[in-house]
């Protein structure tokens, strides 16, 4: 079984080899992240599969706002580039939650806690956010929870 840097690194001199220009500068950006995490701090350490995953997850949310940047911006060819990066990055990671899904998710923690009201957010998601950690973006689960509260 190959971690996923493995995989990374795998899949960076199979872009290379095909001349793939968008998938091997995005994987290197990728893979350059994950070192300097992994060297980040006093001593360095090796990244677990999950940790490599957190990385890959917050460069994707990176090109999706440098996308919108570049969309309010008029750069429709920039912002076009940074999604198929986006795209590309989002093939590594778990799939999503549906809408419907997180929903059920936080319904179920906000019977649980007994909460009602906006004030009972911080107890909800915190019954909430290891059920989706890596699944839905902290964004969207707030907004659910926000939801479900009101």
């Amino acid at each position: 079984m190959t971690t996923l840097k493995e995989q990374l690194h795998e899949d960076l001199t199979a872009a290379i080899k095909d001349r793939d220009e968008l998938r091997s500068s995005t994987i290197r950006l990728t893979l350059s992240a994950v070192t300097s995490e992994e060297v980040a701090g006093k001593q360095k350490r090796e990244l677990s599969d999950d940790d490599v995953l957190k990385v890959i997850a917050r460069e994707a949310k990176k090109r999706r706002e440098a996308a919108e940047a570049f969309d309010q911006g008029g750069r429709a060819e920039q912002a076009a580039r940074e999604r198929a990066e986006g795209e590309l990055l989002a093939g590594y990671l778990p799939k999503q939650l549906s809408d419907e899904e997180l929903t059920a998710i936080v319904a179920a923690a906000v019977a649980e806690s007994g909460a009602s009201g906006p004030q009972a957010m911080g107890a909800v998601m915190k019954l909430v956010k290891p059920k989706v950690d890596g699944l839905a973006e902290g964004g969207r689960v707030a907004a659910a929870v926000k939801a479900a509260l009101a």
